[in-house]
């Protein structure tokens, strides 16, 4: 199997950055709302170290890379107490849906850069993106946001889409809710490793969007 090594590198080079950008800006919009948890914890940062979970971050990516069943991990999630926001269901809404929101204005900004400073090669009549590093870096950074903020609105435990059911679920709803939320990780792990091609149907259409708006 030929790697690109190159390619690798760059797409772990802007993940990180907006992996972490994504679970900071929770704990920020928490604390605007009045709970101070993540910051206490030392989790408002963007020192990488701060954000690895050893099982999400390492091991499973390495163990799903290893075994040729793709890519998904996750970083350790910001800590959030619903119960300390000034108005608890509706601010929980906004902590959850701050993430992504990030993430739509990181591609944004890569749309801006390269729309501004690169130009697509065109052969015949083809046109492929711009080859140099510095195009790629910025294709890859918006490329990557696009994945993580539709990914992450999908509205399934522990994503933050979810949290769109949760506000408006009936208050006598919540106990079966929460028994859902205890199993929510693995049943999302089950559904990306066994239905791989639903993934890539949700994903499709917001990537295909990004690479023609580039």
């Amino acid at each position: 199997m030929n790697v690109d090594w190159g390619q690798v590198l760059v797409v772990v080079g802007v993940l990180v950055p907006s992996v972490i950008l994504h679970e900071v800006s929770h704990g920020v919009v928490a604390l605007f709302y009045g709970d101070d948890t993540a910051k206490q914890a030392g989790r408002l940062t963007l020192n990488p170290v701060r954000h690895i979970d050893p099982f999400g971050t390492l091991i499973l990516p390495a163990l799903l890379a290893l075994s040729g069943l793709g890519a998904f991990g996750y970083a350790k999630p910001v800590p959030v107490r619903p119960n300390r926001l000034r108005h608890p269901r509706q601010h929980s809404l906004y902590v959850s849906l701050a993430g992504p929101a990030v993430n739509v204005a990181l591609v944004l900004v890569a749309v801006g850069v390269y729309r501004s400073f690169f130009e697509p090669v065109r052969l015949g009549d083809s046109v492929f993106l711009d080859p140099s590093l510095p195009a790629r870096i910025v294709f890859f950074f918006g490329f990557v946001n696009v994945i993580l903020a539709v990914f992450n609105l999908l509205p399934i435990p522990p994503l933050d889409g979810s949290a769109v059911i949760e506000r408006v679920l009936p208050q006598r709803w919540w106990p079966a809710w929460l028994k859902v939320q205890k199993w929510s990780m693995g049943i999302l792990l089950l559904l990306v490793l066994a239905l791989p091609g639903a993934l890539s149907t949700v994903l499709r259409p917001a990537l295909d969007l990004y690479a023609r708006v580039l």
